[in-house]
């Protein structure tokens, strides 16, 4: 219906501008629209956020002139174009025509503006040294678990709890936090995280006397409650922040501050903290290691105050674009997490990725104990192996994250990294006994760089099979399935390992992801965020210019061709 008492609109000295459709790139035809859409033969639109398309014509999303042709410039023309560079004729984005042309307060200025922030960078690095901070905390206890044991006068099982609080408290504090993700959005949610894994940092410092082990345990309790704060973070900062040929480079280098940070926690630990029997030097070496820990948590907490934004100005993506133009406030958090689990797809990897991340969780937890028992006084070179496994993964991650943002064969990718990680795990457990520290190192660097590597995979597959559901959510079950798997793989390979041997509880870890592969097979790949960017063609993000230049920038006009049309 046309609106015959339009209001012009006025902002940011932005000029009203008519749609011109021409008959000829060179002919200008007149402004009104052609009765025939076959007459139509290359139409340019410039338009600008808040601009109106005729003075006598409503902008409102549902004026029509045609039943098959809208006014609005960011309404579709046809039903499989659109006349806009970043509004996808989605079928669900038509269904919602008023949330494209009214965006919230809290989203970016203008959804139909495709630019990538130069700020992006600075965000997901600042994010990557966090998380490993957190990451080094995690494991600092158990890649020197036989020192704290004697400083401590506990059994090896506390020591373990040290790092599985980290897996506990996860599985009840998820969908709290992911709903604290959804209502106040990235910057609050990094703030927390920082935060409190700055105070767990200060707290374990309060520790330093054998008889204070409760104050340990609380120190790295409060730290494990910052990881459900960091681990669901990935996926979402390469989302909001990345263009859609960046974002499993992008995840992957989130992901890769936190086995950073695992690594950096099985090699620096046995060197600043030698196995003596002097519990008052020990307690010198230990206070420089919670010293050096809590210094680099403060600095990262400002960072994170400086850098982090909630989001960039412009969408990077026209997935992102219409990922928000579809959220509503007022949408109910639960039935999201219950349209996930109708879908089966996701549902599977859920499980294939808990099977894999808990078999990984396991071998680092009990890595250091696995080595001494073979060689015997090797706690420096226990560290060097962990360091070895994750370095080797952290380059499986960048090269599967470049690889998916070329390809898009993600599940191709993920069974084959699946596939080899298992092969890599039977290597490894058949020659952890063979008395040679050399193939030891080779063997598990192999199993690193496919069991670790197969993260971030993880996490890019769940968002594209969920889409356009919060990613958020999407990787905090899989982190849930994680954790779950993690106890319990942990415990049990742990009293295998005490009453069989290493090769009987690496053996149980090879029988679990033998299952992770099977179950991976029989996933499609439905790629749903894929085909959001695909319905319609799409411009080249650009780089967004300087903070004070943005607000001078219009859309840049969009031509659509003859044969598309």
């Amino acid at each position: 219906m046309v609106n015959e008492d339009f209001k012009q609109e006025e902002g940011d000295g932005a000029r009203a501008q008519e749609p011109t459709l021409h008959a000829d790139p060179i002919d200008s035809a007149h402004p009104s629209m052609s009765a025939d859409p076959s007459a139509s033969v290359h139409l340019s639109v410039s338009a600008h956020p808040s601009v109106s398309t005729h003075h006598s014509v409503s902008a409102h999303p549902s004026a029509s002139i045609h039943p098959s042709a809208s006014i609005h410039p960011s309404v579709s023309i046809h039903p499989s174009v659109s006349i806009h560079p970043s509004v996808s004729a989605y079928p669900s984005a038509l269904a919602r025509p008023s949330a494209l042309s009214q965006p919230s307060d809290s989203g970016p200025e203008d959804f139909s503006v495709i630019k990538v922030s130069k700020r992006r960078w600075a965000v997901v690095l600042v994010f990557s040294c966090y998380s490993m901070c957190n990451a080094f905390q995690w494991i600092q206890y158990g890649s020197i678990n036989n020192i704290f044991m004697n400083f401590y006068g506990v059994s090896a099982f506390a020591i373990d709890w040290l790092s599985m609080c980290y897996m506990l408290t996860y599985i009840p504090l998820l969908l709290p936090v992911a709903w604290l993700l959804e209502k106040f959005g990235l910057r609050t949610i990094a703030l927390t995280g920082s935060a409190l894994n700055c105070l767990g940092a200060w707290v374990k410092l309060g520790s330093l006397q054998p008889h204070l082990f409760p104050v340990t345990v609380l120190g790295q309790v409060i730290c494990s409650v910052a990881q459900v704060f960091i681990l669901g973070m990935p996926s979402r900062i390469a989302s909001v922040w990345f263009g859609a040929n960046e974002v499993s480079t992008a995840c992957s280098l989130a992901v890769f501050g936190n086995q950073l940070g695992i690594a950096i926690g099985f090699l620096v630990p046995p060197v600043l903290v030698p196995n003596i029997e002097d519990r008052d030097e020990l307690a010198y070496h230990i206070s420089i290691m919670f010293y050096l820990i809590g210094g680099v948590a403060t600095l990262l907490f400002i960072l994170v105050m400086i850098v982090f934004k909630e989001k960039p100005k412009y969408p990077p993506s026209r997935a992102q674009s219409l990922s928000y133009a579809l959220s509503s406030p007022d949408a109910s958090y639960l039935s999201s997490i219950v349209r996930l689990f109708k879908n089966l797809n996701f549902v599977l990897l859920v499980i294939t990725y808990g099977l894999n991340a808990g078999a990984f969780y396991a071998l680092s937890t009990l890595l250091n104990r696995m080595v001494i028992l073979h060689y015997p006084g090797e706690e420096v070179n226990a560290g060097r192996i962990g360091l070895t496994i994750i370095l080797a993964g952290m380059l499986g991650a960048m090269i599967s994250g470049i690889w998916l943002d070329k390809s898009k064969t993600y599940k191709e990718t993920t069974l084959v990294v699946y596939i080899m990680a298992l092969v890599g795990m039977v290597v490894y457990t058949l020659t952890l006994n063979l008395g040679h520290l050399w193939v030891v190192f080779i063997t598990a660097g192999t199993l690193g760089f496919f069991m670790t590597g197969y993260l971030p995979l993880g996490f890019e597959f769940a968002v594209e099979l969920t889409y356009p559901e919060s990613e958020g959510i999407s990787s905090g079950l899989l982190n849930v399935s994680a954790q779950v798997f993690g106890i319990i793989f942990t415990i049990s390979q742990g009293q295998i390992i005490d009453n069989y041997g290493t090769i009987p509880g690496n053996i149980f870890l090879c029988v679990f992801l033998m299952l992770g592969v099977a179950l991976t097979a029989f996933i499609r790949a439905d790629l749903r965020r894929q085909k959001a960017n695909k319905e319609t063609p799409e411009i080249k993000p650009q780089e967004e210019e300087e903070e004070e230049e943005e607000s001078n920038t219009s859309k840049v006009p969009a031509t659509v061709s003859e044969e598309r049309l």
